[in-house]
């Protein structure tokens, strides 16, 4: 794979790469260069999550080694759940990743957020950062609250400081994180470290068609991969698909990012009296028939959550091996799934 494959493998399903010209370089000099994405582990791994992970495959599979950070520091100043309950979602979450495919280094926030080191640039930072630069890249996280606390606005410092002291060459995040990566490249030459390549995926529009995204505190607007195959049916069965709109619309995103996107193609049963069965190779074949209506948007939920049923299978069995994983999402409210009752 020569590198202008490389670098089209790496910005597919992507929203917006900052800047190009520094993901080009980076393919032409580092034989494995380093990539990430942070997670707060406060829900459960759902299908907005799902892209991301479709995200890192497509960077693993373009030569880089995938970097998962799990936030749980972050997690903690961010009032998201006390240590041990913490510690025993990234569990749950790492099991879900591992079950998708991704074989990535797995990194702790407090393996290296406690030291001296990265302690003394903490301190620095703040030094350079006003409250208000720093509350304004929190924009997304702080916009329903009623207080902010100092500990939120330290928050995307230490995300800007987790890619140099992870040696890292591309952060990856969803286009919701831009505020913090723009601070990230502002404030990092300041201390003497090079500014961070940044790349953004879409965030999926939520299954209500609300116009919201999907969110974990939210359940009609997802569900999560571990679900049983008949949620998962259900769920999309409701989801918000009107006959022709393609924008905003959930069920195409989720064909496009998660079959057409992951080099798969689209099988739609259907009876002899409704047309027969279609077959798509490409997403604007399959978008331009449901334009015209060609397709119908039931036919379309159909194919689309047997897709997702089928991919998903490897979650399900991870967790039928060790159902303990799950206890942590219990704890917040989220059912056992029927597999393992």
């Amino acid at each position: 794979m020569d590198n202008e494959e490389r670098k089209n493998l790496v910005l597919r399903n992507s929203e917006e790469i900052i800047q190009e010209e520094e993901l080009e370089e980076i393919l032409k000099e580092k034989d494995e260069p380093r990539a990430y994405v942070g997670y707060e582990t406060s829900g459960p791994v759902h299908l907005g999550h799902w892209i991301s992970v479709r995200k890192m495959l497509d960077i693993q599979k373009a030569g880089f080694q995938p970097v998962i950070l799990w936030a749980d520091l972050h997690t903690f100043l961010n009032k998201k759940g006390e240590e041990d309950w913490i510690e025993e979602m990234i569990d749950y979450w790492q099991a879900t990743f591992e079950a998708l495919g991704l074989d990535a280094e797995y990194v702790h926030g407090r393996d290296f957020q406690e030291s001296d080191e990265y302690f003394h640039d903490l301190l620095t930072m703040t030094q350079k950062t006003t409250i208000n630069r720093g509350e304004r890249s929190m924009q997304h996280d702080l916009r329903d609250k009623d207080e902010v606390y100092i500990s939120q606005i330290v928050y995307p410092l230490m995300q800007a400081l987790d890619i140099v002291h992870l040696d890292l060459d591309l952060a990856v995040a969803g286009i919701e994180q831009r505020k913090i990566h723009m601070l990230a490249r502002e404030q990092l030459p300041k201390l003497g470290y090079e500014k961070p390549t940044c790349l953004h995926w879409p965030l999926l529009s939520s299954l209500a068609g609300d116009g919201d995204k999907m969110s974990s505190s939210k359940k009609n607007t997802m569900f999560p991969l571990h679900a049983d195959p008949e949620r998962i049916r259900d769920v999309l069965e409701d989801a918000y698909c009107p006959q022709g709109e393609v924008e905003d619309n959930p069920i195409i995103q989720i064909a496009n990012f998660f079959i057409f996107g992951a080099d798969r193609e689209l099988e739609i049963e259907r009876k002899e009296e409704y047309g027969g069965d279609l077959h798509y190779e490409n997403f604007e074949d399959m978008a331009e028939d449901f334009k015209s209506g060609e397709l119908h948007p039931l036919d379309l939920k159909e194919a689309v959550a047997e897709e997702a049923v089928e991919r998903l299978e490897p979650v399900r069995e991870r967790f039928k091996e060790e159902p303990e994983l799950l206890q942590p999402l219990e704890e917040i409210g989220h059912e056992k799934p029927e597999y393992l009752k």
